[in-house]
């Protein structure tokens, strides 16, 4: 690696960094928000002029300043690992998104692949919190977050290669680039139905990999006490909470990415060309991208205020009976149509 190349290598990953700490103050407000708006409330109001737009700050200033607590009969070493093993997981997703048609971290020829593949490192995290905490209710919580996360990987990676199919590529460029020339040749518009089914499923079953309602078992506050992370304080706490709402924009940027045209603005006329500038390009197409993948952020948020949270028997029949089948039948529909084409 040159240094041009390792000096370019640590500006990403600040700003990557960066931007994962500003989205997820903005998104910790704006949950409060929405759930205050759906309750009939006012939320924040107080702490920072309008809407109360500081108290997320407040509150990250707090953990920040708060003492970090292990309790004595814990698993030190694994206890102490867990937060960075989880936050690592979210953080290498972002090697691959696509923000731009210059803008990426790495365009791998087998992005997707690698997406699902670090997507596991939560997962370990995550037991190795439950177990190394010494609590019943921190295990159940784990244990319940390794069944439904290694579970709804089949159908999040069946619906993956529905767009992969179409694309025949496996890179995230690539994919994005096929579906330019409008919202039309979007692939959630221009193969129906595969697409359409794929897009829900891939959705829903994303909703259980993040742990957000109604698949939010792991952390059934009036269940478990909050889950795998009961015996967090402080910093620690806070990088499990970081990490979810990492996790809620990486599984919405690739939704954006596979289904909803990623960078491509809905109508030509709304894109600036490279050729006139690289700079406007990548900021344009970066705003649609970001834009796309909040909209569905917020139908997370929207849909944690409306459902109820399902039981452990409800959570695998869905899985097992419902989006599997439908899955498997899509992608050898899409396969079919592929090879008669």
């Amino acid at each position: 690696m040159t240094l041009e190349q390792l000096i370019l290598a640590v500006i990403f990953v600040v700003g990557v960094v960066a931007f994962i700490a500003i989205y997820a103050l903005v998104a910790i407000w704006l949950e409060r928000k929405v759930s205050a708006q759906m309750q009939d409330r006012l939320g924040p109001m107080e702490t920072g002029g309008w809407h109360g737009w500081a108290q997320t700050i407040a509150d990250m200033i707090k953990l920040l300043l708060k003492e970090d607590i292990i309790p004595t009969a814990v698993d030190r070493p694994l206890f102490k690992m867990a937060p960075y093993v989880v936050l690592s997981g979210a953080l290498a997703s972002f090697a691959v998104l696509p923000f731009a048609a210059n803008l990426i971290g790495t365009d791998l020829n087998v992005g997707v692949y690698y997406l699902i593949a670090v997507s596991s490192l939560v997962v370990i995290g995550i037991l190795m919190a439950g177990w190394a905490s010494n609590n019943k209710w921190a295990l159940y919580g784990a244990m319940r977050s390794a069944a439904q996360m290694v579970n709804y990987e089949i159908p999040v990676a069946l619906s993956l290669l529905v767009p992969i199919l179409i694309a025949q590529s496996l890179s995230m460029q690539e994919l994005v680039k096929v579906q330019s020339g409008g919202f039309w040749h979007w692939t959630l518009f221009s193969h129906p139905p595969f697409a359409l089914i794929a897009f829900v499923i891939y959705f829903w079953a994303s909703l259980a990999e993040v742990n957000r309602v109604p698949f939010d078992l792991p952390e059934g506050e009036s269940e478990l006490v909050s889950g795998y992370n009961v015996e967090y304080s402080g910093m620690r706490f806070a990088m499990f909470m970081l990490t979810e709402f990492a996790d809620m924009f990486v599984v919405s940027a690739v939704a954006a990415a596979l289904f909803l045209g990623g960078w491509n603005a809905p109508l030509t006329i709304l894109e600036i060309s490279p050729e006139k500038s690289q700079l406007w390009h990548a900021l344009i197409g970066t705003f649609w991208f970001v834009s796309k993948a909040m909209f569905l952020v917020l139908v997370q948020m929207w849909l944690r205020w409306t459902l109820p949270r399902l039981r452990v028997d409800q959570l695998m029949h869905i899985c097992w009976k419902v989006f599997l089948p439908f899955s498997f039948a899509n992608v050898l529909l899409v396969s079919l149509w592929i090879a008669l084409k």
